[in-house]
């Protein structure tokens, strides 16, 4: 089999090789990824709650921002860590963003890393991306696609219903 050429899909097949053994990757799991060649083009997100409170904890030299507007790669995927962490499934992402104030052409993963094999407690990713091409059109679009879940995983999903509840829940209140 030739070597994968291309980033994302290089990490997505590493994940994928611990995920269909039966449990999610942990984040030790993964430190090889971060600090390979490949370290500097992926990033891994500490998952809190409210997921607005996610953050960076690695964040590859490449990918490197001061700041998180919508519009930039980051930004982007930092807005796929609430749909990961709560369907707990890898997220492909495409698009166009900001990155150091240049417009880019992105693909990327979001996959879910869990410590303990129940709560989502990182979500490690990885992006290749290249400078828009004068000729591209400029559309602010992003294409999410929700990756496959492990069958392991999947026989302890929660159901739609426990998701809802789940989302719409603060962990921290008091059940009275």
């Amino acid at each position: 089999m030739n070597e994968e050429r291309r980033l994302v899909g290089r990490v997505l097949r590493n994940w994928d090789d611990i995920a269909n053994s039966g449990r999610l990757p942990r984040r030790n799991d993964v430190t090889a990824w971060m600090e390979g060649e490949d370290g500097a083009n992926c990033l891994l997100i500490a998952v809190e709650w409210p997921f607005e409170l996610s953050h960076f904890v690695v964040l590859g030299v490449n990918l490197a921002v001061a700041l998180c507007p919508t519009d930039t790669l980051a930004g982007t995927l930092l807005s796929g860590v609430r749909q990961v962490a709560l369907s707990r499934r890898g997220l492909m992402i495409d698009g166009v963003a900001t990155l150091r104030g240049e417009r880019i052409r992105y693909r990327a993963v979001l996959l879910p890393l869990s410590e303990d094999g129940g709560r989502i407690d990182h979500v490690l990713g990885a992006t290749n991306y290249r400078l828009l091409r004068s000729n591209e059109v400029l559309t602010t679009q992003v294409n999410f696609r929700r990756l496959t879940i492990a069958s392991s995983e999947r026989e302890q999903l929660p159901s739609q219903a426990a998701m809802t509840r789940l989302a719409s829940s603060d962990p921290n209140e008091d059940d009275q």
